[in-house]
């Protein structure tokens, strides 16, 4: 058949592409305008306006690009992410890593010249395919095409790619969900005819609606046969350590240590679910060595990546102790290099098929328990000092409503909230659902990441960062007029600096020589004025009262609530806080 001549063969592709993301999935579409990628831009608004997609647009990438990440945290679906050419595709590297390492279903649709540009010179052009290296799970380099192509193979070959890298990105055949890259290259003219046809006929996908092929899912192994021992060895004296992991996934692996009568101590970002059947303060628990040391585990089982307590590290670094893994992905967390052996989640999975009742606590469990309710009793009681981030954490966790959701950065937020705020049983905070990016642990993009969860869920969200997190992404601020809106509150702690390397070792009174320059870097930066140039409401706050209301007024819209904290008293405060776990539970 001949070629369709009277299309614009970039309007075609780009209307193709965006026509089978939807088919495939594709809710939330994030675009980063620019010439080159024009056909994309009129093809996503077409697509806006059939109410197929919802596009946000974002002026700067590498807020684009963690808007999408949060987007596809907080929905689990996977969101696209469009780009044009040039230093705009390199501005997504910091999201494509976190989302590799996170395992986020992050779609990259970079436009780009034609490939008979590269390496002569031309203006914003660059090799783009492979810009990503070993960060996707899947790319391709889409050639710029010269024609519409005829009947004969025009049916297929764009939407079959679309196919494979949603399929990639979801992890439905792998079990590894990921970011992926499809760099498409367009020729001139960028923009389509004012009289343009649409696609003909033999462009179109299925007639009813679904994706070009079909790719069913990997069916998880939770059946053996009857009488056949658990795959998952019984150890009395077993501990659970839970990372991140996804929510279900969370809530599944405490059932499961619930059958077995384990003790677990989490991470915040397990789920609520999770939270519910785990240790009050576990890894504040593990900071009081000496009482570690009298009721060590056999085994530690940990299930996810562990990225946030280094009592936890240490724990699983212990000779004495055996250290198994579970993960239900292609590879596992062991960055000690100490698993014994590696679990598929099948195997729990199937344990579960058994029995999902709560076995009766054993004494060495029971020791657990114990520990951490008089530690969270004894956290309780004493309070904690204020202003201090240990102080403020707790107040922004405790001042939310029980199904209310929170929005970590990295550094010291994070870190505090892990130590301050596990709660005892029965806490109604425990049901807070607390996203962060723990895939590389970066400052990057948090006030994106938090407005694309507070998109992606259409609820209120709360956001708690430090100073140098909300400035090292202040651009997510800049959300156009006609764009939609996250209903979000970001709490700044403002230390003015790197406060988290005054708990650390360069932070050690003998090597104050120096430390301001080149740890603590403060900035100076007047907050309320920079909310005022973007238009966003601010509230300087100086009582945890004050901060417990601003935090119980559920965000309508945008908005910033300032805390400052002395820096200085960080690592005073952790060691108090260490020190009243020892004495308690060793008493």
């Amino acid at each position: 058949m001949a070629e369709s001549a009277d299309v614009n063969p970039s309007t075609a592709l780009a209307s193709v592409l965006v026509d089978e993301l939807v088919r495939g999935g594709v809710r939330e579409v994030v675009l980063a305008p620019g010439s080159r990628s024009a056909p994309f831009a009129y093809a996503l608004l077409a697509a806006e306006a059939a109410g197929r997609v919802r596009l946000h647009v974002r002026v700067d990438e590498r807020s684009a690009g963690f808007l999408a990440l949060g987007l596809a945290k907080a929905t689990g679906a996977p969101v696209a992410v469009v780009t044009t050419s040039g230093t705009a595709v390199a501005n997504l590297h910091p999201a494509v890593l976190e989302a590799h390492h996170a395992g986020v279903p992050l779609v990259v649709l970079s436009a780009d010249r034609p490939h008979e540009l590269r390496g002569t010179g031309a203006n914003q052009t660059t090799q783009q395919p492979g810009l990503f290296a070993g960060a996707v799970r899947w790319q391709a380099d889409l050639p710029a095409p010269e024609v519409v192509p005829g009947e004969a193979v025009g049916r297929g070959p764009w939407r079959t790619l679309v196919v494979r890298a949603l399929a990639a990105a979801t992890g439905v055949l792998a079990g590894d969900p990921g970011p992926v890259h499809l760099d498409v290259a367009f020729r001139d003219p960028l923009v389509p005819d004012l009289d343009d046809p649409g696609l003909p006929p033999h462009l179109a996908g299925r007639p009813d609606g679904t994706p070009w092929t079909e790719v069913r899912p990997r069916l998880p192994e939770t059946r053996r046969p009857a009488g056949v021992a658990s795959s998952v060895e019984h150890v009395e004296r077993t501990l659970v350590v839970l990372g991140d992991v996804p929510a279900v996934g969370g809530a599944e692996a405490v059932a499961w240590a619930a059958s077995r009568g384990y003790p677990v101590v989490a991470e915040p970002f397990a789920g609520p679910s999770a939270r519910s059947g785990t240790l009050p303060h576990g890894p504040l628990l593990l900071t009081a060595t000496d009482w570690v040391d009298a009721h060590a585990p056999e085994r530690v089982v940990v299930v996810g990546r562990v990225t946030l307590a280094r009592p936890v590290a240490a724990l699983l670094r212990r000779p004495d102790v055996r250290v198994e893994a579970v993960t239900a992905a292609t590879t596992w967390a062991d960055p000690s290099h100490v698993a014994a052996r590696v679990h598929p989640w099948a195997a729990v999975a199937a344990d579960l098929a058994q029995s999902r009742e709560p076995a009766p606590r054993g004494p060495w469990a029971q020791a657990w328990d114990d520990a951490g309710r008089r530690l969270a009793d004894a956290v309780a009681a004493e309070g904690l000092p204020w202003p201090s981030g240990l102080a403020v954490a707790a107040t922004v966790h405790d001042a939310l409503p029980a199904d209310g959701v929170l929005v970590l950065g990295s550094s010291n937020a994070v870190r505090d909230l892990d130590l301050a705020t596990a709660g005892r049983p029965g806490d109604p905070h425990r049901g807070v659902r607390v996203y962060a990016n723990r895939g590389l642990a970066g400052i990057d993009g948090m006030v994106s990441t938090a407005a694309g969860v507070a998109l992606g869920l259409g609820r209120p969200t709360h956001a708690l960062l430090g100073d140098l997190t909300f400035l090292h992404d202040a651009n997510g601020l800049l959300i156009g007029p006609g764009e939609p809106r996250p209903d979000l509150t970001v709490v700044v702690v403002n230390d003015d600096g790197g406060g988290i390397f005054t708990t650390l070792e360069p932070g050690a009174p003998e090597r104050s020589a120096g430390f301001e320059r080149v740890f603590g870097t403060p900035t100076g930066t007047d907050l309320a004025a920079l909310c005022v140039a973007h238009g966003v409401t601010y509230t300087l706050v100086d009582t945890a009262a004050a901060l417990a209301d601003e935090v119980r007024r559920l965000p309508a819209g945008l908005s910033v609530v300032e805390v400052r904290v002395d820096r200085g008293t960080h690592r005073q405060a952790h060691a108090d806080l260490r020190s009243l776990a020892a004495r308690i539970v060793t008493a």
